[in-house]
């Protein structure tokens, strides 16, 4: 799964409406999935097994194949994504590196065999027929309406990012060597058949991306023949080859991917800066200061601990508490998550309908999309830090970047992408809070001491297209 914040492709800026419909968009054939709920789309996703039986029995525990022979649900498949769309995708303008891949795997190493610049669809087609190359095509969800669909609502589900690659193989060949990656990997095979053979990791739920040589991975623990319409999962770090068989033309097929740098490791590296900062507000021990020509030292035993005894203080601090701040990983999955996908027939993200008044009752939109943070005041720089209450919300992200690491046309002076949101007074996180726990609430019942403070609050949602008047 490419990482979010990569290499800045030098390529020209396209300003797009929102909800404009990518060119390679093509009528599907009936979905097999249910894009109820993202509830409901996992469990169709992963049918017919049983949701609870997937995360006691398999979600970071072992693989999973799910061979279905269902021609309903292969044709399904096979629209995400096509060969023959090949062409058509090369005539919008893609590049080497940052849409497409050209690599196979030879001797046990992954020889890359891109070219520079944009793709030329006949090169591509040579590479690809004559040298047996595999087609590594990044983030298709840009360009293919459903597979946005799918991976919007798996964000909602997983609360995490949700990548893709779709990888396109010719008969006797293998595009990368055995490796193992970072993400929780979901396959579904959509044209032709791959073999897989899955091994023992070397190192459970890993961190990284590594390739592992043929010798130390011994014999595999899975092997197997996807088909259009099957679906495989498996646990990051587990190590993984796959190569088209001969006799088939060729394979395709989507990984989708998630979880990446999303452990409890990761979680503590972004909550235990602000539970420290708190917490020393009120823990004299924490402030007074480290010994004489501590940093100086080589051997530091005595200070771990004292550190150890500090950390206890915390934990004994988060206990009676209860309340941890993650603002981070919050602002960075909302950041960079897809949009919601609503059709095009008009712009959803444009304030209509009634204005909200003292009467009025209204409903939160898109709850899947927004957050409420608090932070210090991002606009102040005096030296006392100020609590404020931010709202991020998804609703104007670019569904043309997303996954890219690739600057759009909403990045900031910094060169940072742009978080959307509001900022208000700390005093209106309760009233905040009413409105995402409740399924409607009146204006006039908002937890905010003046008439003027409720109107202005719902009027701010309004405009973000975060609220709805009833």
């Amino acid at each position: 799964m490419p990482k979010k914040g990569g290499k800045i492709a030098d390529v020209a800026k396209q300003t797009q409406a929102q909800c404009k419909k990518p060119r390679l968009d093509t009528a599907a054939s009936p979905s097999v999935l249910s894009f109820e709920s993202p509830e409901s789309l996992f469990r169709s996703l992963i049918s017919p097994i049983e949701e609870e039986e997937f995360f006691r029995d398999y979600w970071e525990q072992k693989p999973l194949l799910v061979e279905r022979n269902d021609v309903l649900v292969a044709a399904y498949y096979q629209s995400l994504f096509q060969l023959c769309q090949l062409q058509e995708l090369c005539s919008q303008g893609l590049h080497y590196g940052r849409d497409v891949n050209v690599c196979r795997c030879v001797s046990g190493k992954k020889k890359v065999l891109n070219k520079e610049g944009r793709v030329n669809y006949m090169q591509l087609k040579k590479d690809f027929e004559q040298k047996k190359a595999t087609i590594q095509f990044h983030q298709p969800q840009r360009f293919k309406e459903e597979l946005w669909k799918i991976q919007e609502k798996l964000e909602c589900y997983f609360g995490s990012l949700v990548g893709s690659n779709v990888y396109i193989t010719p008969q006797g060949s293998q595009g990368l060597p055995p490796h193992y990656d970072d993400v929780e990997v979901f396959i579904l095979q959509l044209e032709g058949e791959k073999h897989w053979r899955l091994y023992k990791p070397t190192v459970p739920l890993a961190r990284e991306y590594n390739v592992e040589p043929e010798d130390r991975i011994g014999s595999p623990t899975h092997e197997f023949t996807l088909k259009p319409g099957d679906l495989l999962y498996f646990p990051r770090g587990t190590i993984h080859q796959a190569d088209t068989p001969q006799g088939i033309s060729h394979s395709t097929h989507v990984t989708i991917s998630t979880y990446q740098n999303n452990s409890w490791g990761d979680f503590l590296l972004d909550a235990i800066p602000g539970l420290v900062f708190d917490t020393a507000k009120e823990d004299m021990a924490l402030r007074t200061s480290i010994p004489r020509q501590l940093l100086m030292q080589v051997n530091t035993a005595e200070c771990t601990k004292k550190l150890s005894s500090l950390l206890r203080r915390l934990a004994d601090s988060l206990e009676s508490s209860r309340e941890l701040r993650s603002s981070d990983m919050r602002k960075d999955f909302i950041t960079h998550r897809l949009p919601p996908c609503l059709g095009c027939d008009s712009d959803p993200f444009t304030p209509g309908g009634k204005l909200p008044k003292i009467d009025s009752k209204i409903r939160l939109q898109f709850r899947d999309h927004a957050i409420i943070a608090v932070e210090p005041d991002q606009e102040n720089a005096d030296e006392i830090r100020r609590d404020m209450v931010y709202v991020y919300h998804s609703l104007k992200n670019r569904r043309e970047t997303h996954m890219m690491g690739t600057e759009d046309d909403t990045a900031s002076e910094d060169g940072l992408a742009q978080t959307h949101g509001l900022r208000f007074p700390l005093s209106h996180l309760e009233a905040l809070k009413q409105i995402w726990s409740s399924s409607t609430v009146a204006v006039k019942e908002l937890n905010l001491t003046s008439d003027a403070e409720k109107e202005n609050l719902a009027l701010s949602l309004w405009t973000e297209c975060l609220i709805e008047v009833l």
